[in-house]
């Protein structure tokens, strides 16, 4: 069964976005995008919510036509624009649209269960609002979450102050890339 996996970029002090939702302190070089790149070939397909959609579409799907895109940022715009993608949206109209993306109007537990039943690569969840309410449903399988060195002291924070149950988790992988950012890779404990 593949599972969900949430995979954040987040800064030192637990942020995922400033207060403006900007990102201008990801430290993505070459490497780290490399390794994006890599965990990307082998998903079966990303979650979002609509912010984050927009934010990827407006830049991802012409990004290796760009004189000044780097080989790995052509790769990963390949690779994104193939990727079955779902987007959770109230707003958009519901259906097939651009880039291989289906939007559906919110988040039903037994859907995404289903989806976990289906074959195929993990599937990954992205955005600020839809991973709290993955986390709110109990949904996630495995946080990949990104942390670097840099804080930014306030904005939404990776964990919002909600009641969550305790979630037991083990400590799967780290990994130090050289421009100090480091991945911890937590699945549920026991699976």
């Amino acid at each position: 069964m593949r599972k969900i996996v949430l995979m954040m970029q987040v800064s030192l002090d637990g942020y995922l976005e400033g207060p403006d939702r900007e990102i201008d302190w990801h430290q993505v070089d070459d490497t780290l995008h490399q390794h994006f790149n890599d965990l990307t070939r082998s998903v079966g397909g990303f979650l979002t919510g609509r912010v984050t959609h927009r934010l990827m579409a407006d830049y991802w799907p012409t990004a290796d036509a760009d004189p000044e895109c780097t080989p790995v940022m052509a790769e990963f715009a390949g690779l994104w624009r193939e990727k079955p993608k779902i987007v959770f949206s109230r707003t958009l109209p519901p259906g097939p649209t651009d880039w291989h993306a289906t939007v559906v109007p919110e988040v039903v537990p037994a859907a995404i269960r289903a989806l976990k039943e289906e074959p195929g690569g993990d599937l990954v969840v992205g955005g600020a609002d839809l991973a709290a309410t993955f986390l709110e449903h109990d949904l996630v399988d495995e946080f990949r979450t990104y942390v670097h060195p840099v804080r930014i002291g306030a904005g939404t924070p990776l964990f919002p102050a909600t009641s969550f149950a305790p979630a037991p988790l083990r400590l799967a992988e780290t990994r130090a890339f050289p421009n100090g950012v480091v991945l911890l890779r937590h699945e549920r404990a026991g699976t």
